[in-house]
């Protein structure tokens, strides 16, 4: 089993992926982004690094003997202009930014080649832990009606629309009308957009209608990045007045999944994995 090097972010997916390699027996060490990793991450062994010292990181992840290595957590597209990066990372800046003018899809796959090029094998969060991703069907308790399930197909296709033009990873649709799509503000802030609409095209709490749907963008490359929803989006979900959450079987990352099942339970939103189109 290959000592896993988790490059971390924002958020509570490292503690989970860190948590389950202990319960799995599998070594690991964490590499803190710095201004990005929380301090609940702290606990597990690993050091605090830049997020332009590329060569500081390469040498600790291979001083601590890691082989792979799993991007995870939230980090904001950098202000190149700021960085500080050490000499490798001075040497990769030329092409991440150029990259970055492509988009963040580019981005990613930049950064993630230069791991590559470094020889570390790149494994995706649910290749690490199997049972994050969304399964088939309803998660829960709530099973969408035949008028809910006309919104979620439409809410996917939108999403998978504003995906392939990279611009973000999710839609949210009401009796077939586009609310909102998402950007750079990201799912919390375009549910919050949702919440301040007027009623009349919108659910609320005790009359919920509408459904928010999330899938990776076409050229994704799904090792790094897919979308993800945790017990925050449920709860935005429920004040912007939606019915439901949809997500493609196998690339949605569900955080805290048993506390995501009880809350959307108690709150009477629907869950669904729906299967993802074949590729073309």
């Amino acid at each position: 089993m290959q000592k896993l090097g988790l490059i971390a972010g924002g958020g509570t997916l490292p503690v989970e992926i860190a948590e389950h390699c202990q319960q799995a027996g599998r070594p690991f060490f964490i590499v803190r982004l710095k201004g990005f990793a929380g301090a609940e991450i702290a606990r597990f062994p690993g050091a605090d690094i830049g997020v332009a010292e590329l060569g500081k990181c390469f040498k600790a992840l291979k001083r601590a003997g890691c082989r792979a290595v799993t991007l995870v957590g939230n980090v904001d597209r950098p202000d190149f202009r700021n960085l500080a990066p050490d000499m490798r990372g001075l040497l990769a800046l030329p092409a991440v930014i150029a990259a970055a003018r492509k988009g963040d899809d580019a981005l990613l796959r930049a950064l993630m080649g230069e791991f590559e090029k470094e020889g570390f094998a790149v494994e995706g969060a649910h290749e690490v832990m199997g049972d994050l991703t969304l399964p088939a069907g309803p998660l829960g308790a709530v099973t969408p009606t035949e008028e809910q399930m006309i919104d979620v197909q439409q809410a996917l296709h939108v999403a998978r629309e504003i995906g392939r033009l990279d611009v973000g990873q999710g839609a949210v649709v009401c009796d077939g009308l586009v609310l909102a799509v998402e950007a750079q503000e990201g799912t919390d802030a375009m549910l919050g957009r949702v919440a301040h609409l007027s009623p009349a095209v919108r659910g609320a709490p005790d009359a919920p209608r509408g459904v928010l749907a999330k899938a990776p963008k076409p050229i994704q490359e799904t090792r790094i990045d897919l979308p993800t929803i945790g017990l925050n989006t449920i709860r935005r979900a429920a004040e912007a007045g939606l019915a439901g959450i949809a997500g493609e079987t196998g690339r949605l990352l569900v955080l805290d999944r048993e506390a995501v099942i009880e809350l959307a339970d108690e709150l009477g939103l629907f869950v669904i994995g729906v299967e993802p189109p074949d590729t073309p």
